[in-house]
């Protein structure tokens, strides 16, 4: 992962990039201090970050950085396998530690996909992609494991109804921000959907919606050139005063003075 001089001069790479492909880190150094969704992680030997498409990360030049990195495109992977390795499991820290026994195994994983990338002259080209694919399973769902075995997420995975409503939240968070109208179309109670958000994360269902509503306003401030009104509009707020009331009342900043940090 140490980049090449003349193209890291080139690429800003200590500015905040929002990618549409998923990056896996494995560091063998450290430690160094990396950004991923406005959240500082500081990073050292033995240790991964995955970070998936649609997040915001950036990069430190206050420390080398050095190991391995896996870049992924989403759409290479079957479907049951997406699913399977919870490649899009958002709501899962970036920030991995595995043991030594899941370390070696990790290393071990990725050393046979690398091998088999390479190696490009003893099979047909259908049969290198699917040995490719099939090397690239293996090495998720070890991470895959990781990830889920995490206290947090083991935590969030024990309640169905959790994990109901979190995933209704990312595919409709710009647009519906009303707990009543998840917990009708989700077909429970207020009342059951509060205690298993706060079961599950210690918020509320509102504090939840929010807080995913803040995140996306935050990674379209910080990566792209749209007005103000117009990112708003994308989080679902049509008045452009009302949205940023509403991220004032959630980050003690403006979203102008939000951007202009950033840059």
């Amino acid at each position: 992962m140490e980049p090449d001089r003349a193209w890291a001069e080139e690429a800003p790479l200590d500015r905040v990039h929002r990618i549409d492909f998923h990056v896996v880190m494995l560091f063998r150094g450290g430690p160094v201090t990396h950004m991923v969704d406005f959240t500082e992680y500081e990073v050292t030997d033995g240790d991964v970050l995955w970070i998936r498409p649609g997040q915001v990360h950036r990069f430190s030049r206050g420390g080398e950085y050095r190991g391995t990195a896996l870049i992924m495109q989403p759409g290479f992977l079957p479907r049951a396998t997406v699913e399977a390795t919870g490649l899009y499991r958002y709501d899962q820290p970036p920030l991995l530690r595995p043991d030594a026994a899941q370390l070696a195994a990790l290393e071990n994983s990725l050393a046979q996909l690398e091998r088999e990338y390479n190696d490009t002259t003893t099979l047909p080209l259908s049969l290198h992609t699917a040995v490719l694919r099939h090397s690239l399973t293996a090495f998720l769902l070890r991470l895959a494991h990781l990830a889920a075995s995490s206290a947090e997420a083991a935590r969030e995975r024990t309640d169905t109804t959790f994990t109901r409503f979190r995933d209704a939240v990312e595919k409709g968070f710009a647009t519906n921000h009303s707990v009543s109208a998840y917990a009708d179309a989700l077909g429970y109670s207020r009342r059951t959907l509060v205690r298993a958000v706060r079961a599950a994360t210690g918020e509320t269902p509102k504090g939840f919606i929010d807080k995913r509503v803040i995140l996306e306003a935050k990674r379209l401030l910080a990566h792209t050139q749209m007005p103000i009104g117009r990112i708003g509009v994308a989080v679902g707020f049509p008045d452009s005063a009302n949205f940023s009331k509403f991220f004032h009342q959630h980050t003690d900043t403006t979203p102008a003075a939000f951007r202009a940090e950033l840059r």
